[in-house]
């Protein structure tokens, strides 16, 4: 591949004397360092001939990263950052935490607002209110003024009304949602597909008897563990189910799909405190909602499959994971790596002793005749929910 002024041209979709700093950089990064480094000199030529010279501070901002790579010494984010000072490349990460999807994940929402804040760039470094050459020599005063600019552009609303960030945001989520909902009711599908093939367990009455009795009392305290069990299964009312099955299978559910978050703290901003650190009641919620249908799947089938009896320890679990047939041939999160699994032991350390109170398994972690029984039901109640 040959890195010239024709490729830049095509690459960018510019004329010659129209290509900006941030086209020019993205040409360059489009190519193997070592190529870039060898065409550098040859390009600026072209430009200079064609009218557009762009800058001495840009051209060696240039050669400095392409130097950097080819070296193997320049990071992901030192990259990011040089294509930023070129004055017209949206933050990939603002101080606000909003965060640009990828290029080929953008949906149109969000491919439409990044070519809007190009072009709104683009305007202000034509008219001189961002100092490009400052912003390629690492001026932090032009980098803050540049952030800031961008932000207040996410934060305005178009003539249409929409503003930007959030219009980007509300799009990420849908579709965060619907890819979610997809891969839960594929889950769903595999779960009773499995379950279909194996016998019905008998209903263990007087183990769910008691398990309910104690379950009661429980959710009427707000320490651990009543409070967090009571914010899986969504009983912030505090209006319990009459019926004990209900009750039981509402709450095992819950632990696989929480429902709500603990309603006795101010808001959210907590779990973005880099600096604080969560509560157990919190870091318990986290990390159930950090478990994917692929492993829920994985452990409740595989103990229906080996029925009362199964050691069911987070060692255990994350052991039946990795040895799935089920997420082997159907999901590709495959742990295959020892640091995997200890992640996923990690998380399952937070469900193990919600389980115990509810006699899923018993003080030895092992599974029991009311897990075997109502597990399986709970998690296909978690994901049929609407």
């Amino acid at each position: 591949m040959s890195l010239d002024l024709d490729f830049a041209v095509r690459h960018a979709g510019r004329k010659a004397d129209e290509l900006t700093r941030r086209d020019v950089a993205r040409v360059l990064l489009a190519v193997p360092s070592g190529h870039a480094l060898v065409a550098l000199p040859d390009l600026r030529r072209e430009l200079l001939a064609a009218g557009n010279p762009l800058s001495v501070p840009f051209w060696e901002s240039a050669k400095a990263t392409l130097s950097s790579i080819e070296s193997g010494v320049a990071t992901v984010g030192d990259v990011q950052r040089w294509l930023e000072s070129t004055g017209s490349e949206p933050i990939l990460l603002t101080r606000s935490y909003f965060v640009w999807p990828e290029e080929s994940e953008r949906g149109p929402v969000a491919t439409e607002m990044h070519a809007r804040m190009v072009a709104y760039l683009e305007e202000r470094v034509a008219s001189g209110k961002i100092d490009v050459d400052a912003l390629a020599a690492g001026d932090v005063d032009a980098r803050h003024a540049y952030e800031e600019l961008q932000e207040r552009w996410l934060g305005t609303p178009l003539p249409d009304g929409r503003v930007p960030g959030t219009a980007v945001s509300e799009e990420q989520e849908e579709e965060l949602f619907a890819a979610w909902d997809e891969e839960e009711a594929y889950a769903l599908g595999e779960l009773r597909r499995v379950l279909a093939e194996l016998p019905e367990p008998p209903l263990p009455a007087k183990e769910l008897r008691s398990a309910a009795v104690r379950l009661r009392v429980t959710l009427t305290e707000d320490s651990y563990p009543g409070n967090v069990l009571r914010a899986c299964a969504g009983f912030d009312d505090g209006v319990l189910p009459d019926r004990d099955e209900d009750l039981w299978l509402a709450v095992a559910a819950g632990i696989a799909s929480p429902v709500s978050d603990l309603p006795d703290e101010e808001d959210a901003a907590r779990f973005f405190d880099l600096d604080g650190e969560l509560s157990h009641e919190d870091s318990i919620l986290a990390s159930l909602c950090a478990i994917n249908h692929a492993d829920w799947l994985a452990t409740v089938t595989t103990l229906a499959r080996y029925g009362p009896g199964a050691l069911a320890s987070p060692e255990r679990i994350a052991r039946f994971i990795a040895d799935s047939e089920d997420v082997a041939q159907d999901i590709e999160d495959v742990l295959t790596e020892p640091e995997d699994l200890e992640a996923t032991e990690m998380l399952f350390t937070a469900v193990t002793p919600l389980w115990a109170h509810l006699g899923i398994v018993d003080k030895a972690e092992v599974f029991t005749p009311l897990g075997w029984w109502g597990l399986p039901k709970a998690l296909e109640r978690a994901w049929s929910a609407d």
